[in-house]
């Protein structure tokens, strides 16, 4: 018959060989087990926040989101009459003077 142990009895052998010595560095080692994980991702997203913060928009990005934007449009005929309406009135002239002055002003 076959006298070679299995697969698996191998693997039973060798963890039972290292059982004792991982135990040892596990609780000898137990501090630093747990903070080296916890550093390298601590690390990790430090340097990944600070390159997506420091990012800059490419020229194309910037084009694509101007293009985006809708221009406002004043018809002209509004315009004019708002314009002959301030040349008329001393008090609009002056309101829309100060508003240009202090355009947050309430």
């Amino acid at each position: 018959m076959n006298t070679s142990p299995t697969i698996q009895e191998q693997f039973q052998d060798l963890f039972a060989k290292l059982k004792p010595i991982l135990k040892l560095l596990l609780t000898r080692y137990m501090l630093l087990t747990l903070f080296l994980p916890f550093m390298v991702v601590y690390i990790f997203l430090v340097l990944r926040i600070n390159q997506l913060s420091s990012a800059q928009p490419t020229v194309v990005e910037v084009d694509s989101k101007l293009q985006t934007i809708p221009q406002p449009k004043v018809d002209k005929n509004i315009l004019a009459k708002i314009q002959q309406l301030q040349d008329q009135n001393i008090q609009v002239k002056a309101l829309f003077d100060e508003a240009r002055q202090n355009p947050f002003a309430e």
